[in-house]
């Protein structure tokens, strides 16, 4: 994906591309096409924003992730606002493309991100998964939508889901969560559901609006299903070894 979204960004004085520990070709294509390239090993969401933002040279800044595109009108727009801005920071609305479909409900309709800096204002970005940033100053709002080019099939989304599912699990089971039984299960998967398919009107974005739902309902129960597994004592491994024991003494005795 990298390539076309540096292409997208053409207009910025300075692009650097922040690779996260990729094992395809995405450094040898940013470098190909004549873009700072900087290359970090292990952290997190946060980390990897902070660090990028050392990096910068210029009095402004957007962070872009390589799923997503900047449209001429939306450069167009945020060119236009900082020549003459009383603030210092932009959020970006976004429209979400999921499996081919512009997502118009079910909660993504008015998916708004803080993006744009002055580089002197971002203080830093706190938190693992939604990562948020801390900017000393006034935020102002574009309109024109930043693209967002996710999910672009379910073999790959689901991978990103064990991923990202784990990491929720961890941070709720540090925070010392109460302990998951089975009708917290079933009511934090009913309620997602619910809350996306009837109160955010999934449905109006056809079949793929209701298979998003239906997967964002599995990611939940997957969050808490491995926070369960994490709150097992003793742990599921343990369990496992013992098992092996017994088996292994019962060959033994033989």
């Amino acid at each position: 994906m990298i390539a076309n979204c540096v292409e997208t960004l053409r207009w910025a004085d300075e692009i650097i591309v922040f690779d996260t520990g990729s094992s395809d070709r995405t450094l040898e294509i940013a470098e190909r096409l004549g873009v700072k390239v900087h290359h970090a090993k292990g952290g997190n969401f946060s980390q990897w924003r902070n660090e990028a933002s050392r990096l910068v040279t210029t009095d402004w800044l957007i962070y872009i992730d390589a799923d997503e595109r900047v449209t001429p009108a939306l450069a167009k727009a945020i060119t236009s606002k900082l020549h003459r801005s009383e603030y210092d920071a932009f959020t970006l609305a976004r429209n979400n493309i999921h499996y081919g479909r512009w997502m118009q409900a079910g909660g993504w309709q008015n998916d708004r991100l803080l993006r744009v800096f002055k580089t002197k204002q971002l203080k830093g970005w706190q938190g693992e998964v939604h990562e948020s940033a801390q900017i000393v100053g006034r935020i102002g709002s574009i309109e024109e939508p930043l693209v967002h080019l996710s999910h672009r099939n379910l073999y790959d989304g689901l991978h990103k889901s064990i991923e990202w599912t784990d990491t929720e699990a961890r941070l709720l089971f540090k925070a010392n969560h109460p302990r998951v039984g089975w009708l917290r299960l079933i009511k934090v998967v009913v309620f997602d559901f619910l809350k996306r398919v009837v109160w955010q009107s999934a449905w109006k974005d056809g079949q793929e609006g209701m298979i998003e739902a239906m997967v964002q309902s599995m990611n939940r129960f997957l969050v808490y299903a491995r926070l369960w597994e994490l709150q097992q004592k003793p742990p599921l491994e343990t369990r496992y070894d013992r098992i092996e024991d017994q088996i292994q003494k019962l060959w033994q005795e033989k």
